[in-house]
């Protein structure tokens, strides 16, 4: 099966300079999605022979839309498509192991593998985020933006929604899945990545984006089967904005009950802690406020744009 590859960024000229190299060779074609650059990525990526989509600076910015915007212009005869983030870089081996699960699973649709921190260890927040990307191995409910997809099961059902600021994969994969298709989680290295997380504002602004994806989702699939992320919204909600407001509340007028109440955050802590360990516990706890914000931002949108958190 011929594979084609579709590398979506923006201002990564320096990490696309690893990770559109590291394609060629493996894939039939590249195609390279920017969204607005000023770095040099355009000039970068043709200069290595790519194909260059730049998407009209005229619309709204997502991934989603350049993912889409990828396919359209990818040759006659691709049957699998690899997407990329431009901060990533794929490793040797992966194309051939995930190719070869697609051709003797005629019902997957998608295959992703461990997308791994670079750098681990360069701050708290790259440490969490590549414990983040340890998914459990075998079928799966998504994937991340790194993936290799059957480009007709991927059609069949709409490509991506270009709106989707965030969570655009699990969405994608909710309507794959309902359409019969399957999602595996291989057992094989697949990406290297460098999220650069080094300051909170970074993580705080991750944690918004997460929290609107929950929302989201949930609104668009929370009614099916699988209940597609309203756990997760509701948690948010919980932990992150009704019971702080309760707590406040109850300060103006049963201090002792506002206290009663505030225990649940260093019990919540604790249990996670137990399952996670201290770091792990302490950010999930913490990043239930950003996540609630992301929620509730989402749900006030009036005038139906797409949302940039930056």
């Amino acid at each position: 099966m011929m594979i084609g590859a579709v590398v979506i960024g923006r201002n990564e000229s320096t990490r696309l300079e690893r990770s559109l190299p590291a394609l060629i060779g493996q894939v039939a074609q590249v195609i390279y999605v920017d969204s607005g650059s000023t770095d040099g990525s355009v000039a970068m990526a043709q200069g290595l022979g790519v194909r260059v989509v730049e998407l009209d600076m005229q619309q709204p910015f997502t991934a989603a839309r350049a993912r889409n915007a990828g396919v359209e212009v990818l040759d006659p005869g691709i049957a699998l498509v690899q997407f990329l983030d431009g901060d990533c870089i794929l490793q040797d081996g992966w194309v051939a192991v995930a190719e070869a699960h697609l051709y003797e699973h005629p019902e997957v649709a998608v295959v992703c593998g461990r997308r791994r921190e670079e750098h681990p260890q360069a701050s708290i927040y790259n440490t969490l985020i590549d414990r983040e990307w340890d998914t459990p191995v075998g079928e799966s409910r998504a994937c991340g933006g790194d993936a290799l997809m059957r480009l007709d099961a991927l059609r069949a059902v709409g490509g991506y929604r270009a709106d989707m600021i965030a969570g655009e994969e699990p969405e994608l994969c909710q309507r794959l899945r309902r359409a019969g298709w399957q999602i595996w989680r291989l057992d094989a290295e697949m990406t290297s990545h460098d999220a650069q997380l080094a300051r909170f504002g970074q993580w705080w602004r991750r944690s918004l984006r997460a929290g609107h994806a929950f929302a989201e989702g949930a609104a668009l699939h929370g009614s099916g089967p699988d209940r597609h992320w309203v756990a997760e919204t509701r948690r948010a909600l919980l932990w992150g904005a009704l019971l702080p407001a309760m707590i406040l509340l109850l300060a103006l007028v049963m201090p002792w009950a506002a206290l009663v109440l505030a225990l649940l955050y260093p019990i919540q802590l604790l249990r996670l802690m137990r399952r996670g360990g201290g770091l792990w516990g302490f950010f999930t706890l913490l990043g239930k406020f950003p996540e609630a914000l992301g929620v509730l931002k989402y749900h006030m949108r009036r005038d139906g744009r797409i949302i940039e958190y930056r």
